[in-house]
């Protein structure tokens, strides 16, 4: 079989099982994602329909391409006037919260695998990124109250370019070599590499957030003033991977700044409220942002199906049971402890804490990143980085997974007992 003939016939599985994941996923209320993973298992290196070479090579463009989408997307449906409510509580938990998870994980990822903990961290930064593509339907889905689903939602759509913006940071630390190091010893040549650390962090959020504001009300006006009727889907791709390119020359988060040009743009009503959008302009919008949906479920899809083909078995089971052992601690000791810095903020009841703590499922990016540091050590042909990325990489799909069951499986019963479906969040 030709190279052609077998990318075809992997995008035609992929899609195919995207189908039987979403049919199995509505029978069961189980989150899709963990489906698509286990489907990509068994198609790829259990059955050998997509050869595991093939999904590692489309895996490696369709992360890149499938996340800036799927955040650009993302952002569109935040509503500014329920960010704003929230912005507190958001900003703590997608920088205190951040934090603290990815270094809670870190300690215990060094200490069960015995690695120094430099590599815990590559993994905490990994881990460290919730998951809106869970999160929307399923809050959805069993009506959680519009307060709490805002926070939760925009938490996620933010920290995962900034989880991502964290594994850099991590990568430039345990291999310095990498290109995307570069920023970070040029900044330590003028201070050490902690500071660096540090001033890049700031750098890369700051800059990243302007530039999204920028391009997004350009965007807005240019739309407006051409009178963007006509294929407005396609102007709003080139805006989103216009935005993640100036991002990537200009040493910040394109990811970033693609979720914000987003944001800017699915909030026209409220950001231009002194000179109220045309029902064109809204009607243009909601268009492009319907078809993006579309892309968003197939960039979805083709993540975890080639994720889950592009495994390798055998690092896999030899890593599963501290990989699940890892994922508890995220899931029960590291996300709580995360949320523990926002329980000051506006008094909020241990009821509202104890959700916002159990309902933090890994997704779209840790995949996304999963299988970096191994990539990395067999660019550099470094055997030792090489075995620590199959453990990280065994790590995180193992957490990806069961977080996602469990705290998918347990929503409908926190609702009932812990917030009143389906009405605002106390203040």
């Amino acid at each position: 079989m030709s190279n052609i003939d077998s990318l075809a016939l992997a995008l035609t599985i992929a899609m195919t099982l995207g189908v039987v994941a979403f049919l199995v996923a509505q029978k069961t209320k189980i989150s899709f994602v963990p489906i698509l993973i286990v489907l990509g298992l068994i198609f790829g290196p259990v059955v050998g329909f997509i050869h595991r070479d093939i999904a590692h090579k489309l895996f490696d463009y369709v992360r890149v391409f499938g996340l800036v989408i799927i955040l650009f997307t993302e952002g569109h449906n935040l509503k500014w006037s329920l960010v704003r409510k929230q912005l507190a509580t958001i900003g703590i938990l997608d920088t205190v919260g951040l934090f603290v998870t990815a270094f809670v994980a870190a300690a215990f990822f060094s200490l069960l695998f015995h690695v120094p903990f430099m590599v815990g961290f590559l993994f905490g930064a990994i881990i460290s990124a919730t998951d809106p593509a869970t999160l929307i339907p399923l809050f959805k889905q069993h009506r959680v109250n519009e307060g709490m689903r805002t926070t939760l939602v925009t938490e996620s759509i933010f920290n995962d370019p900034l989880g991502i913006v964290l594994t850099i940071l991590a990568v430039a630390l345990l291999v310095p070599q990498a290109p995307s190091a570069k920023l970070v010893e040029t900044i330590a040549h003028y201070t050490t590499l902690y500071p660096a650390a540090v001033i890049y962090f700031l750098y890369v959020v700051i800059l990243s957030i302007g530039i999204g504001v920028a391009l997004g009300l350009v965007g807005y006006r240019l739309m407006e003033w051409l009178k963007l009727d006509l294929y407005p889907e396609v102007y709003s791709l080139a805006l989103a991977f216009g935005g993640f390119l100036i991002g990537e020359w200009l040493h910040t988060s394109g990811y970033l700044v693609a979720a914000v040009i987003g944001m800017v743009m699915g909030n026209t009503e409220s950001l231009f409220s002194r000179s109220k959008p045309s029902a064109d302009v809204l009607s243009t919008i909601k268009d492009e942002v319907h078809f993006n949906e579309i892309l968003s479920n197939f960039a979805t899809i083709f993540i975890f199906i080639l994720l889950g083909a592009s495994l390798d078995l055998k690092p896999l089971a030899s890593h599963a049971l501290l990989g699940a052992a890892i994922a508890v601690v995220v899931i029960l000791i590291a996300r709580p402890l995360a949320g523990l810095a926002i329980k000051p903020v506006k008094r909020r009841p241990w009821r509202e804490y104890l959700f916002i703590s159990l309902e933090g499922p890994r997704g779209v990016v840790p995949a996304a990143l999963a299988s970096l540091p191994l990539t990395l050590g067999k660019t550099y042909h470094n055997p030792q980085l090489i075995n620590w990325g199959e453990m990280i990489l065994a790590a995180t799909v193992v957490t990806v997974l069961l977080s996602v069951i469990v705290e998918t499986v347990w929503v409908s019963y926190l609702n009932r007992r812990l917030l009143e479906p389906g009405t605002p969040e106390s203040d």
